[in-house]
């Protein structure tokens, strides 16, 4: 039987994650979901403890601060390697990631795909909610990455995705320096250099209905310098 392991960061989303933990059990029942939750202080962390005592394909992993989304991930996706996972894929609690896509993520994976993006620049994808500003920020750094580090995939900073076991493996999840913005493209990237079978399937993202956004200018700047640094990594063969 695969072993499939759903991982979420949290902070602040108590409003959010009754109705998250549901809709994504309901979709994938047989896997098991993650919470990381970097000690929130609207107490979402004990949302989480309360929901994983009546499920137990609910596991909570609490932290000692806000951390960072791409630690999160890499401290997550250590665990569920060293649990025997096969199958890992990354969600947001804030709804923006509908779960009815986890069926096509799941038929990606099982036609060969070892990276599945989930994907708002290809056709069928979208975005429902954003003003002009985040669209042009969203596009243009998806743009701007694509165009630095040579790449095809039309979505670049997706956070939903899902990985093999042996892709996790090979993009060699102990170097990844990345941990804002830059932390999606830095993972699709190595993956590419690793030549690993990398799918985009269209979403429609739908902006947060509660809660506020984790995006920042300095997240942002962040991601400008990142990719730069990665290209030079990759030219020199440390990435």
């Amino acid at each position: 039987m695969v072993r499939t392991l759903i991982v979420t960061p949290t902070y602040n989303e108590r409003e959010n994650l009754d109705g998250f933990v549901a809709s994504v059990r309901a979709a994938l029942p047989d896997s098991d979901l993650l919470i990381v939750d970097d000690a929130s202080p609207d107490g979402t962390g004990a949302i989480a403890d309360a929901i994983a005592a009546r499920d137990p394909h609910v596991k909570v992993r609490h932290r000692a601060g806000k951390l960072g989304l791409g630690s999160a991930y890499l401290e997550a996706f250590a665990w569920g390697l060293a649990e025997g996972y096969d199958r890992f894929f990354e969600m947001d609690a804030d709804h923006s990631h509908d779960p009815k896509y986890l069926a096509d993520f799941v038929r990606a994976l099982d036609s060969g795909a070892e990276v599945v993006i989930g994907s708002r620049n290809i056709p069928g994808g979208g975005v429902d909610g954003w003003g002009p500003v985040r669209h042009a920020i969203s596009k243009g750094g998806s743009l701007y990455s694509r165009t630095i580090l040579g790449l095809s995939v039309r979505d670049l900073t997706s956070g939903y995705k899902a990985f093999t076991r042996g892709a996790l493996e090979a993009i060699g999840l102990g170097a990844v320096q990345s941990n804002g913005y830059s932390f999606q493209v830095e993972l699709t990237y190595r993956a590419a250099l690793r030549k690993l079978r990398i799918v985009e399937v269209p979403i429609l993202f739908v902006d947060r209905r509660a809660g506020q956004s984790k995006m920042s200018g300095k997240i942002f700047r962040e991601a400008i310098v990142m990719v730069w640094k990665m290209r030079i990594d990759a030219a020199r063969g440390r990435l």
